[in-house]
């Protein structure tokens, strides 16, 4: 069986954008906190780490730049994944 390299790209991409574009959202709506705070901080900075141009802050500016970030590299991971899948699965028609 072969996995389809776009469908496993889109489908990767649109997980992994919304999910950085819900926790950019919670972050937004629930705000910083009095100790300086805010929801998901460790993973969000984290992605700024990775993700250049990405505070990983509060903001709806923020969230949409993670979204964007996350919806490219997840299709690209999401390609590769079924590429070498395709490449590495057995494709003699044994199905055993």
């Amino acid at each position: 069986m072969k996995l389809s390299v776009k469908s496993l790209a889109m489908s990767v991409g649109v997980m992994w954008g919304g999910c950085l574009l819900l926790f950019g959202l919670a972050t937004t709506l629930r705000g910083v906190q009095p100790d300086g705070g805010y929801y998901a901080k460790d993973f969000l900075l984290a992605m700024a780490s990775v993700y250049p141009g990405y505070s990983g802050g509060p903001g709806m500016a923020s969230a949409a730049v993670g979204a964007v970030y996350g919806l490219i590299d997840g299709a690209i991971c999401g390609a590769v994944i079924a590429w070498l899948y395709n490449r590495c699965s057995c494709s003699d028609g044994d199905s055993s």
